[in-house]
């Protein structure tokens, strides 16, 4: 009875192994992962000259996000809600930015100007960033290759 039992729970740890390990990479595939950084950006769009305008965020994320990280990007719009310098838990509109990018100093530092310029333009008293070391792999389509003869 227990040697069934055994089995079971070796084939479950195998499996669960198994579904952890690593996409293939091969060597000059476009597909290849890399170890990058993500920040993700957190906005809240209540300003105390009334709420940050759809124009606005977009106007922002033109001019500002944009040309800082010109490969791409992803916008999340979510509620959040943070203490603020007045005491009283804020509850607002926000907005998600997910930078994946090389882990650099000008990449940090491009970050943190897309965080100080929210600051100044909206009168933020913060913007949140969250940072982690990713593993980062494009999932292409492969093209076809031509038919000889």
């Amino acid at each position: 009875m227990l040697r069934p039992f055994s089995l079971a729970i070796a084939l479950c740890a195998l499996s669960a192994c198994a579904s952890l390990a690593p996409l293939p990479v091969k060597p000059g595939d476009p597909s290849a992962c890399a170890e990058r950084r993500q920040d993700r950006v957190l906005f809240g769009m209540n300003s105390p000259d009334g709420p940050v305008s759809e124009a606005q965020w977009q106007s922002f994320l033109a001019d500002v996000v944009t040309p800082r990280f010109p490969a791409g990007l992803t916008v999340y719009q979510a509620k959040g809600q943070w203490r603020g310098d007045s005491g009283q838990v804020e509850q607002e509109d926000s907005r998600a930015i997910d930078l994946i990018h090389p882990d650099t100093a000008e990449e940090r530092r491009r970050v943190v100007e897309i965080a100080d310029e929210y600051k100044r333009r909206f009168k933020q008293e913060a913007v949140l960033i969250v940072s982690s070391p990713v593993r980062a792999c494009f999932a292409v389509t492969a093209k076809p290759r031509g038919r000889v003869g």
